[in-house]
């Protein structure tokens, strides 16, 4: 049943100038509904607010698919398949952080609206997958389960910022899609699937340590020594340095195309420059859109160099 509120909305209306006077306030009753009336199209509850979470989900799905070499009718369902996944994580995060008492129980009809149109819209695709021969996929989709369950659980204990271990588990779970969109793409589940998946999960998780050490640049008060600013980046650098000697090396052996190591020498070099010029006093927006702006990059060169 529907509560409604009755306010009284006073509207002047001006008859003419010789009986102003006379006139004051014509009082008009209109129903008001008492928190019922919903916005579905409330962006903060049906899109992702973390607009760098987008190049963990697009970079895979790309690499894969020009990997794959040819794009099919199946890759366009993959892709919808993929960004309804994707994008299924915003309303369930704000149905449960309703539910644990974080937000308000009037966001749940707005997040269940989207829950449920992702939820079909990503069982049509797979559906329309399976009918391709590409049932196998549903494989490449099962890790992602207990991660997404830990990530809710994590939500409503107020306890999933700062978890960077969890993060770059997540990012391993997006990054199957490079493998899916390639496994599409050459009509069978190609082993070589498995080194992209590889080859993307490495550099997001590197990604996701060099973003951690750009936030606790912020934080100090001046530029430190230069062995302090090493010895804070020594993680990042640890990770983007493994990453560009393991690629150099298969590229060496020939399993990997020669000239693949490049984007990878391109996350290595920025690391290194964040690392010896620390984002003091940085905004995290600027952050943010320096990091798209280097993955969007590597992406770029690593389907060219494939």
């Amino acid at each position: 049943m529907l509560l409604v509120d009755w306010k009284i909305i006073l509207q002047v209306r001006p008859i003419s100038p010789l009986v102003r006077d006379y006139h004051a306030k014509s009082a008009i009753i209109l129903p008001v509904k008492n928190g019922i009336t919903q916005n579905y199209l409330r962006r903060h509850i049906a899109i992702p607010s973390e607009h760098g979470s987008w190049v963990f989900v697009l970079s895979p799905l790309l690499i894969g698919l020009f990997a794959g070499g040819r794009w099919v009718t199946g890759s366009f369902y993959l892709i919808l398949a993929a960004m309804a996944a994707f994008l299924i994580r915003q309303p369930v995060t704000i149905a449960v952080k309703a539910y644990s008492g974080r937000r308000s129980k009037r966001d749940l009809p707005v997040a269940w609206f989207w829950i449920i149109a992702y939820g079909l819209i990503g069982l049509v695709a797979f559906a329309l997958l399976t009918a391709q021969g590409f049932g196998y996929l549903l494989i490449l989709a099962l890790p992602g389960i207990p991660v997404f369950i830990w990530h809710l659980y994590l939500i409503s204990k107020r306890a999933e910022r700062g978890q960077a271990g969890v993060e770059m588990v997540a990012s391993g779970v997006l990054a199957l899609a490079a493998p899916a969109a390639f496994w599409v793409g050459v009509g069978e589940p190609d082993p070589s699937g498995w080194w992209l998946f590889a080859l993307v999960w490495m550099q997001s998780a590197a990604s996701i340590v060099y973003a951690y050490l750009r936030l606790a640049q912020r934080e100090l008060a001046s530029v430190p020594e230069s062995i302090i600013r090493l010895h804070m980046g020594r993680r990042a650098l640890l990770y983007t340095t493994f990453n560009l000697a393991w690629v150099i090396f298969f590229s060496i052996f020939r399993v990997f195309p020669p000239l693949l190591p490049l984007p990878y020498l391109l996350q290595w070099v920025e690391t290194l420059f964040g690392t010896l010029r620390p984002a003091v006093g940085v905004k995290p927006t600027s952050i943010g859109i320096r990091q798209l702006l280097i993955s969007t990059l590597f992406t770029v060169l690593f389907i060219m160099t494939w």
